[in-house]
């Protein structure tokens, strides 16, 4: 679950600060033919000698959202967290995008690299740029990140087309109404010390969508830790969690005393979201929230332990 809370929020997921194109020809998919100057969201310039044809991705959400330009082919290398699409698993790993490996990247040849933005991959970017190797350091946390990070990737990848129709639908189902709030829920993706999803999540923005109230929307950061007290006060009407297997088991932490103070986690009331659609901002966010909302919809919830 550690290592799922770190692929959401560190490892998930741009500012676009500017894009260029400078005598490029056209292609038939929309983008440019010619050399490209980008700026990533560490608010360096990038500059690639024409659209990248070998990317490693450093990200999942960044890997998915490749394939979903229509990129995939152009993916030779991606962390041992990049699962999603099921195409994904048929390119090599070059191990963990957090703490990248450098001689592993440059072993692929790429000519560009897609880094997430964090203390972790700094050293990683700088390595790769002093060694003529195009990065590109990227955010994505919320889902207004994938929008900008789709039409860069598109510019990037020649696929400008398919760039802009991702965030234009992005776009679309953030400007939609918000349907009216049905219940409270806390996201808990640690259990010992509870850490739990704040508004900087885009799990918050899916909650939201999806008509639910994150109790912790008012932490501004993606994630905090928290008593158990804390959230008996907020006293949420379910518990999501992101989880890898399928299934409906609980956590194993829902069966301890300390946590069994939760009225909700007392009642059974869990939300048990599949890692490959909500682990990750995505393109595919309008799917996660008509399944989030249908699981609000179903009361009393399913459990897999009795009280």
């Amino acid at each position: 679950m550690r290592r799922l809370a770190h692929r959401t929020h560190l490892v998930g997921w741009l500012a676009l600060l500017g894009l260029a194109c400078h005598g490029a020809a056209p292609r038939p998919n929309g983008g440019a033919a010619g050399p490209l100057v980008l700026a990533d969201d560490a608010g360096r310039t990038v500059r690639l000698a024409a659209p990248a044809q070998r990317v490693v991705s450093l990200a999942p959400s960044i890997t998915e959202l490749l394939f979903a330009l229509g990129a995939g082919n152009s993916v030779v290398g991606r962390t041992v967290f990049c699962k999603y699409p099921p195409a994904a698993l048929q390119v090599p790993t070059v191990g963990d995008g957090l703490n990248p490996n450098v001689e592993a990247i440059v072993a692929r040849h790429p000519d560009l690299v897609l880094l997430y933005r964090s203390p972790h991959t700094d050293a990683a970017a700088q390595q790769l740029a002093g060694l003529g190797v195009p990065t590109l350091v990227v955010r994505h946390d919320r889902l207004t990140d994938i929008a900008r990070t789709a039409r860069l990737l598109g510019r990037a990848t020649g696929r400008d087309a398919s760039g802009e129709g991702v965030g234009r639908r992005i776009d679309s189902l953030l400007a939609s109404p918000l349907p009216p709030v049905r219940a409270r829920i806390a996201y808990v993706v640690w259990d010992s010390p509870p850490i739990v999803i704040g508004a900087g999540s885009f799990l918050d923005e899916l909650a939201r969508l999806a008509g639910a109230e994150n109790v912790f929307h008012d932490i501004a950061t993606p994630s905090a830790t928290v008593s158990i007290e804390t959230i008996v006060a907020r006293d949420p009407d379910w518990i999501a969690v992101v989880q890898d297997s399928a299934g409906d088991e609980l956590p194993g932490w829902s069966r301890r005393p300390e946590w069994r103070s939760v009225r909700a986690v007392h009642d059974g009331h869990f939300l048990l979201l599949p890692a490959d659609l909500f682990g990750q901002p995505s393109a595919r966010a309008p799917e996660a929230i008509a399944r989030l909302r249908d699981m609000l919809s179903h009361s009393p919830p399913a459990t897999s332990h009795s009280r």
